[in-house]
């Protein structure tokens, strides 16, 4: 599996706010999306999640998104490494992502940019 980088994951309550922080701070727009009542916005290595309490409940279990090349290559590698995949592979608006359980208790999403596999 190749990994490419990894994105700091981080729920904020205000949004606006925080974008304009880390727009300042990388001197990189946000790229912005909607995701089952959650609003996400994207910059550099940051990605800033906004929603109802349930949801960044669930969200905040998973400690970091990590970019790979291709979603099916890492979800054998995780399998055959003893990971338990618990949602995914499934396709999104910018690629594929998987949720893996780490053998330790650790989660972590993994996600690629082949939006047409």
């Amino acid at each position: 599996m190749e990994i490419l980088g990894t994105t700091l994951r981080i729920c904020v309550d205000d949004l606006e706010a925080s974008v304009a922080f880390y727009e300042g701070l990388t001197g990189t727009p946000a790229q912005r999306y909607e995701r089952g009542g959650v609003s996400v916005a994207a910059i550099g290595c940051f990605l800033l999640m906004s929603g109802p309490a349930s949801e960044l409940e669930v969200l905040r279990k998973v400690s970091a998104t990590i970019a790979v090349k291709d979603v099916n290559e890492a979800n054998e590698a995780l399998t055959r490494a003893g990971a338990r995949i618990v949602a995914g592979p499934v396709p999104t608006p910018a690629g594929r992502n998987l949720i893996a359980l780490h053998p330790d208790g650790s989660v972590f999403e993994y996600v690629d940019r082949n939006i047409a596999a």
